[in-house]
């Protein structure tokens, strides 16, 4: 690996050029997951550097995800996983929830699901949909005093009708958006009597659509939809 670790001279933050150094390796894919790295004697010796600064840059590309240290096998490269990024995302928006990121969230949503509804009818298989009308069913049975099943189930649906469109990246931007649904809905139901109702009818149109693979009217039910979540979140959340 002589071609990859080369000696990178003296200066402040030697571990952090380290770092870089082996995160572009990974980037350029001149080092792919699961290849072991060389020892931290070997590493020392390939980067001209001290043992403190190669042990402080592995410290933190494993705390990073980048590298896995197994005792008394030695150090690896990780396989990222698409469970990786999200779960970064979900830290990220959980210590951020508001009001204000409500809001920020259906902007996103209006961005973005009109057209995830367009690509799902298009996409959409026969197991997708009986998945959604399961999704359905279970939310109509539901006993409306279990708030938090209803609006899990909700978000349940919001993530199999993102699945239903074929494409992963839509799933790893969005997922860890609909895993916020839960405590927005949570809000919405204690302010909106007849929410549910609404939700019920929204999925049943969407479904439909979805069935006669209707991209058009699978994104016009999707846009009624953020429509009245905007008018909800200007009448009861929105501070001046």
């Amino acid at each position: 690996m002589d071609d990859i670790f080369s000696k990178i001279g003296t200066g402040l933050t030697l571990s952090q050029k380290i770092e870089r150094k082996v995160e572009e390796a990974i980037r350029q894919k001149k080092l792919l997951p699961g290849m072991k790295l060389p020892s931290e004697k070997e590493l020392c010796a390939q980067f001209a550097v001290s043992r403190t600064a190669i042990r402080e840059a592995l410290r933190r590309l494993s705390a990073r995800g980048l590298i896995d240290i197994r005792k008394g096998s030695g150090m690896y490269i990780t396989e990222l996983k698409i469970e990786d990024a999200i779960n970064s995302l979900h830290l990220f928006y959980d210590l951020r929830f508001n009001s204000d990121l409500i809001l920020k969230i259906i902007e996103v949503r209006r961005l973005f699901e009109p057209e995830i509804a367009r690509l799902a009818a298009k996409n959409r298989t026969e197991d997708d949909i009986k998945t959604l009308l399961k999704n359905q069913t279970e939310l109509k049975q539901c006993n409306p005093d279990n708030t938090q099943l209803e609006v899990d189930l909700i978000n349940r649906f919001h993530m199999n009708l993102s699945k239903s469109t074929g494409n992963p990246i839509v799933i790893i931007s969005l997922e860890p958006v609909y895993a916020l649904l839960p405590r927005m809905r949570n809000l919405i139901y204690g302010n909106i009597e007849g929410e549910k109702e609404y939700t019920l009818k929204y999925q049943g149109e969407l479904i439909s659509a979805l069935k006669a693979k209707d991209s058009n009217k699978a994104y016009e039910v999707s846009v009624a939809l953020l429509d009245r979540n905007t008018e909800i979140y200007n009448k009861y959340f929105k501070t001046s």
